[in-house]
């Protein structure tokens, strides 16, 4: 479980610093997308956001798993 933790935490920080650097990038006008202005007045923009929230949510789920069976299967091996 620490080393799920500890993955987690680094992958989360990581994720963190690349946003903050993408945002440090953009000049002061291009803070929001002229594409995405259509979608934000008539609500579309969440279920986007939302199922990409739920595809990435599955992902990790499916990493954490797999991780813990990779896991047992080196713990028999060395047995």
């Amino acid at each position: 479980m620490n080393k799920i933790v500890k993955k987690l935490s680094v992958f989360f920080s990581m994720l963190l610093l690349s946003v903050s650097a993408a945002f440090a990038q953009l000049p002061a006008e291009c803070t929001r997308p002229e594409m995405a202005d259509g979608m934000y007045q008539s609500g579309k923009i969440y279920v986007v956001v939302t199922v990409l929230a739920i595809i990435f949510a599955g992902i990790i789920g499916y990493l954490v798993v797999l991780d813990r069976k990779i896991g047992k299967l080196e713990k028999e091996i060395k047995k």
